[in-house]
């Protein structure tokens, strides 16, 4: 399964959800990244003020920050290759990056791409003749 890591700018507390003006963003990030844990999805939350060794650790995490400064966070990882950056991913995405969703993260294509119809569905071959 793969490893999701989400990198979080400073906040008050693990899960940002604290004080007199709660963000529901927030709200819904964590339960969205608790229903992935209970179906045992691999997801780690690194907040930059609670986990500073995790941002410093990642080649990714610290070149990201480099770049882009803390303003760009949250930044998503999915196996050590940034998925996501400046929002936090809604619940269909981190169960698509986990492998959980309806359709597996090779059978999803991204907007804008134009598929060549060379999959098993279509018998593998390049052409209704079947060959090229």
């Amino acid at each position: 399964m793969p490893a999701i890591q989400v990198f979080e700018p400073a906040l008050c507390c693990n899960t940002g959800v604290c004080g007199p003006d709660v963000d529901q963003a927030l709200v819904d990030f964590t339960a969205d990244l608790n229903h992935l844990k209970e179906l045992g999805a691999d997801v780690q939350r690194h907040n930059l003020a609670n986990d500073p060794s995790a941002f410093a650790s990642s080649d990714t995490v610290r070149a990201f920050l480099q770049v882009a400064g803390s303003g760009g966070l949250p930044l998503t990882l999915v196996d050590g290759m940034t998925v996501m950056t400046g929002a936090y991913p809604a619940r269909e995405q981190l169960m698509r990056y986990a492998g959980l969703g309806a359709e597996s993260p090779e059978s999803t294509v991204p907007q804008g791409v134009t598929e060549l119809g060379l999959t098993e569905k279509s018998g593998g071959s390049c052409g209704p003749s079947g060959c090229c």
